[in-house]
């Protein structure tokens, strides 16, 4: 059943700005609604209503309605012409193809005395003898029924054989009533004995859970050709059931549907335990190896403006598992890794997720702190144009504490000291250049001035 809500109203008062307290029109046609309700507490200024092809039974909750002008009521379930008392500007009134059985119920529109168009075609009652003279009769504010224009003659001609005709129209009015009493008696036998049948049939269904399912697309196609090929009454639970099997074979399809476009599950591990490589979501990856870190840094280009909480990280040993808005991301990893040490971030600029995964195996390497000592730790014999070169470039070194007599620093200020003396400045210059292997000799007399 097919309610009418604030959200629905809102989203036909888009011409209004979606606002319902001053709203004048109003479309709810083919909604498939069943009741009237909540418009004359909302919308209390409605002129123009469309009601048209829906499931109403009745009319009601429209009495409030003072400036309703036009109410289509066009293709329901409606049988009885009531409650519009209080719409006291109605001036169109339309029951097109209704189950209006009770013409004497006309009567009750007296009271709208703007009305000026009916209309009742297709209903069981324009089918009745004198059905236009009692119309006319009854509501002389008329100035056109079904379409066609009242004329004075046609009013004074239905003033005229009123009793008459009135008499005629409850004798068959009263005759419509008990055929429609017999009718729904009937029908609501039908309905429990179809009832019955189906609890039946869907007990055997349950039961038969290995039943083929070619098998029971027939028994739904049967189904449905014996229920439109049945013959059956023009009434409103006729009208009823109808839409009642429209919606459920409407679910069935959209049952199918859905069953097909879910697709069946990827496995991610093999029967025999292998864990295989899949990358659902189809996006761009690198996976690197940091020697230098002892570790492998997976970059996943995930889409830059997808919200973080719609990732799923799950780091094994010998793989890595990432669930992209419900893919799988799986990559099997060349060396084991330890998962508590591992860590995720992510880019705020580019979106790319990079999960940093230190390996099980293997001792971080050292940094080399000179080039000599990194070429020879990693030499082998095979490599002997390197060892050659390693070898050239330690004889080019120069160690600093065997030649710190060479120090611009001393030099500059020693040439500051020379206007002190010369003879100073020699004796230190010449003191500073002795070797090591020097010996004194005693019979050398000292140098003299």
């Amino acid at each position: 059943m097919v309610r009418i809500t604030e959200s629905l109203i809102r989203q036909r008062a888009e011409h209004n700005d979606c606002e319902i307290f001053s709203l004048e029109e109003i479309s709810l046609h083919q909604q498939e609604i069943e009741r009237i309700e909540h418009i004359d507490k909302w919308c209390r200024d409605l002129k123009i209503v469309y009601f048209q092809n829906n499931l109403i039974p009745k009319i009601e909750n429209v009495g409030r309605l003072k400036k309703l002008e036009y109410l289509n009521l066009a293709l329901n379930n409606i049988e009885r012409i009531e409650n519009l008392e209080g719409c006291e500007f109605l001036k169109k009134l339309d029951l097109t193809v209704n189950f209006v059985g009770e013409l004497t119920s006309v009567e009750s529109l007296k009271h709208n005395v703007h009305l000026q168009e009916l209309f009742l075609v297709g209903n069981p009652c324009s089918e009745f003898d004198g059905y236009r003279k009692f119309v006319i009769a009854t509501l002389p504010q008329l100035k056109s029924l079904d379409g066609k224009e009242i004329t004075r003659s046609d009013q004074i001609q239905a003033l005229q054989d009123y009793p008459e005709v009135r008499h005629q129209i409850v004798e068959q009015e009263q005759a419509y009533i008990l055929k429609r009493t017999m009718e729904k008696e009937a029908l609501q036998k039908n309905l429990e004995e179809k009832g019955k049948k189906e609890n039946i049939e869907n007990k055997q269904s349950n039961s038969d859970g290995e039943e083929n399912k070619d098998q029971m697309n027939e028994d739904e196609d049967e189904m449905n050709r014996k229920f439109w090929e049945e013959p059956t009454l023009y009434t409103p639970e006729s009208r009823l059931e109808v839409h009642r099997h429209i919606e459920k074979i409407r679910k069935l399809k959209n049952k199918e549907k859905n069953q097909k476009k879910q697709k069946p599950q990827r496995p991610l591990v093999t029967s025999e335990g292998r864990v295989l490589n899949i990358n659902e979501p189809k996006i761009d990856f690198t996976l690197t190896d940091d020697e230098e870190n002892n570790q492998f840094i997976l970059d996943l280009a995930v889409y830059r403006h997808m919200d973080t909480s719609l990732l799923d990280i799950d780091v094994q040993p010998t793989h890595v598992c990432v669930m992209v808005k419900g893919k799988v991301f799986q990559l099997v990893l060349p060396k084991e890794v330890n998962p508590d040490s591992s860590s995720a971030k992510r880019s705020q600029t580019t979106g790319h997720l990079l999960v940093t995964m230190p390996k099980t195996q293997g001792m971080m390497k050292a940094k080399p702190k000179s080039t000599s000592r990194a070429r020879s730790a990693t030499s082998t014999k095979p490599h002997t144009h390197e060892t050659r070169t390693t070898q050239q470039s330690e004889k080019l070194e120069v160690d600093p504490s065997k030649h710190s007599s060479i120090d611009l620093s001393n030099i500059v200020t020693e040439r500051k000291s020379v206007a002190q003396g010369p003879l100073t400045f020699h004796q230190q210059k010449v003191s500073e250049r002795i070797n090591d292997d020097f010996e004194d000799n005693p019979e050398v007399p000292p140098l003299t001035d």
